[in-house]
């Protein structure tokens, strides 16, 4: 079968792009589409020498940068993209890329990390944290993020088989599209991370500074406890804030090597999370390291973390997105830390691995396909 997969944008190296990577070891023949590809040359290792095809959006003005501001054009833009010669296409969704037009011969599996969540349930978190709550730009984006979730709610009639990232994205994808999806869970590369049993005195949080993962939060909690030291990994528009609102037992690195957040999240004594995450690939990562976490308790985070109270339990969560809940959280686990053991958190993330993702991609992918050939023969 010729295979193309369609994924949103390429522009950095995060969990959908990890994702992808495995995707395309999986088919190594495939073609890739996307509707733009600014990733530098020392970070397209993941396409393994795959070049993508872009959409005209790719030669707007300053797309590099701006590529999010078009996002009133990225419905039409997926829709130019031609994947017409394929029998298998597979896209990679958190945004547009599920509405790519294919016929009804082609088989069209969409592996969702998330319907576009800006459009959808946090729609007003979003008018919020982007300053859109009133005024002219405030109705022009409402009217915009109308528009895309009609597009949205339509397309998914394209799509033949729903694969979710996790069993929350699965009833997101119920509620919205009203179809069930098949949950596969992302891939974590286990061989990337050690297991290590030594732990030293600090909490780590490594993320992406934007609104969302609430690192400010996170900030603010352990300002409030100076006994208690705090490694922070990352960068982004909330870099500012965060320094701002940092106090001398707290450690800003800003951006840092994969080898140097490795070492940190392996000796750390607890991986600390305040975002509401459609999977959270990073908790298992931290996991994988012998490192339990703190973390909200909602979103994906329930399905990848073994709370205390369970056996061989992996991490605590809050369940407030709040300066006192995150530190009654810190306090429990400092009570019962001994419970946390380095080896329960690393076979608990072992149910994340590579080679279960690529098994249960290539089976679910194989399957539809015969049921699909099987069709095709039945109404011939």
């Amino acid at each position: 079968m010729k295979t193309a997969f369609v994924v949103d944008w390429l522009v950095t190296y995060a969990g959908a792009e990890r994702v992808l990577e495995q995707m395309l070891l999986e088919y190594p023949d495939a073609d890739l589409f996307a509707l733009v590809d600014f990733l530098e040359s020392d970070s397209r290792h993941f396409l393994n020498g795959h070049q993508a095809q872009t959409s005209f959006i790719q030669n707007m003005p300053k797309a590099k940068q701006w590529y999010r501001h078009y996002l009133p054009f990225m419905p039409l833009a997926i829709e130019q993209i031609d994947v017409s010669a394929y029998d298998v296409i597979i896209s990679s969704s958190h945004a547009v890329a599920k509405g790519v037009i294919t016929g009804p011969d082609q088989l069209h599996v969409s592996y969702v990390h998330t319907p576009i969540r800006y459009a959808w349930d946090l729609q007003h978190q979003y008018l919020k944290e982007s300053g859109l709550t009133k005024g002219f730009k405030s109705i022009l984006a409402r009217i915009i993020l109308h528009y895309i979730r009609l597009w949205d709610y339509r397309t998914a009639a394209g799509v033949d088989i729903f694969i979710a990232n996790s069993q929350y994205i699965a009833r997101r994808i119920k509620k919205v599209y009203r179809r069930d999806a098949q949950v596969i869970y992302p891939p974590v590369d286990l061989e990337g991370f050690q297991c290590c049993p030594n732990k030293e005195n600090y909490y780590l949080i490594a993320s992406r500074m934007v609104p969302y993962k609430k690192i400010p939060l996170i900030i603010k909690a352990f300002a409030g406890m100076p006994d208690k030291r705090l490694v922070v990994i990352g960068d982004g528009p909330e870099m500012a804030k965060c320094k701002e609102m940092s106090a001398s037992n707290i450690e800003i690195l800003g951006y840092q090597s994969f080898s140097v957040l490795r070492d940190y999240m392996q000796r750390a004594k607890a991986f600390v999370f305040a975002a509401e995450e459609d999977f959270g690939i990073t908790l298992v990562e931290a996991q994988a390291c012998g490192t339990p976490v703190i973390t909200f308790g909602k979103g994906g985070g329930l399905e990848t973390v073994v709370p205390r109270g369970q056996a061989h339990p992996t991490g605590i969560f809050f369940y407030e997105q709040t300066v006192a809940a995150l530190q009654a959280s810190v306090a429990e686990f400092e009570q019962y830390q001994d419970e946390f053991l380095p080896e329960s958190c690393r076979k608990n993330a072992e149910r994340f691995s590579v080679e279960r993702f690529r098994t249960e991609l290539s089976d679910c992918v194989g399957l539809a396909w015969q049921q699909h050939i099987q069709y095709l023969h039945q109404i011939d």
